[in-house]
């Protein structure tokens, strides 16, 4: 099974490189199953139920979602309808769910998992933990399972891939939208990178309008981010997994970028 993870969705120009390229990436790339970190999709801060639409519309089979997914209040209920968005597992009494379990075309089964970081991030339940519990959850058939760890320092999330390898298909980093050249399979079996990047536009910082982002760090003063325009591109992993085992071929990181 080769799945395509697209990193963190920012604004509308995330959503329309991917509503532009993803059909010709998919088949190119021979591409089974797209997985998305979605958060940022709407305006650089959070997701709204027509958006989460309109990205599923496009071929993606489940997205994640992480910090922000609370921003806008609207995608509270959207989660009791909509199984395929998921926020992070650890959040403690929150709408929704964990993990989302789904098929390929050809049937093969796959498991969709996320949580967060705890280190300079909300203080969550314990992400380890909660993902020994979440793992037991799923279907003993459903080998290939991929995790979202949306955090912030390189230390626990490389932490948390060697505490996963062996355990699950790969460990996809996600939330600093900046992508890491560490690619690699663990000795498990776990494909693994600390951070696959921002889909959107790289001529700004982290996704929002670079002019903005200097102001606010020059004089501290209360700003309104809006997203950036300039150098969109979709910053994805590819991996290659074993669909009897569960084990991870081979990770390779894929950037396109709009010339």
């Amino acid at each position: 099974m080769r799945i395509l993870f697209v990193g963190d969705i920012f604004g509308s120009p995330g959503r329309k490189i991917l509503a532009d390229h993803l059909e010709d990436v998919v088949r190119s790339r021979q591409i089974d199953v797209v997985l998305a970190n979605a958060e940022n999709a709407a305006g650089g801060f959070g997701i709204i139920p027509r958006l989460a639409d309109d990205l599923f519309r496009l071929g993606i089979s489940a997205m994640t979602t992480g910090n922000h997914v609370w921003d806008k209040r609207e995608i509270y209920e959207y989660f009791a309808t909509q199984p395929r968005l998921i926020r992070a597992a650890n959040f403690p009494d929150a709408p929704g769910r964990g993990f989302y379990c789904g098929a390929a075309p050809n049937g093969t089964p796959f498991a969709l998992l996320h949580l967060m970081g705890r280190v300079f991030m909300a203080p969550l339940e314990c992400p380890f933990r909660t993902a020994d519990a979440e793992l037991a959850k799923l279907p003993p058939e459903c080998k290939v399972r991929i995790v979202d760890f949306h955090a912030e320092a390189t230390s626990e999330k490389q932490a948390f891939g060697w505490y996963l390898d062996g355990k699950v298909t790969a460990v996809i980093g996600t939330h600093t939208h900046v992508p890491t050249a560490d690619e690699r399979i663990l000795p498990g079996g776990t494909a693994f990178i600390t951070d696959v990047g921002m889909t959107g536009p790289y001529e700004s910082v982290i996704g929002v309008d670079r002019e903005i982002a200097i102001r606010k760090f020059l004089n501290q003063m209360p700003a309104r981010y809006e997203p950036a325009k300039g150098d969109v591109r979709i910053s994805a992993v590819i991996i290659d997994a074993d669909e009897a085992t569960g084990r991870a071929r081979s990770i390779e990181r894929f950037m396109l970028t709009l010339t």
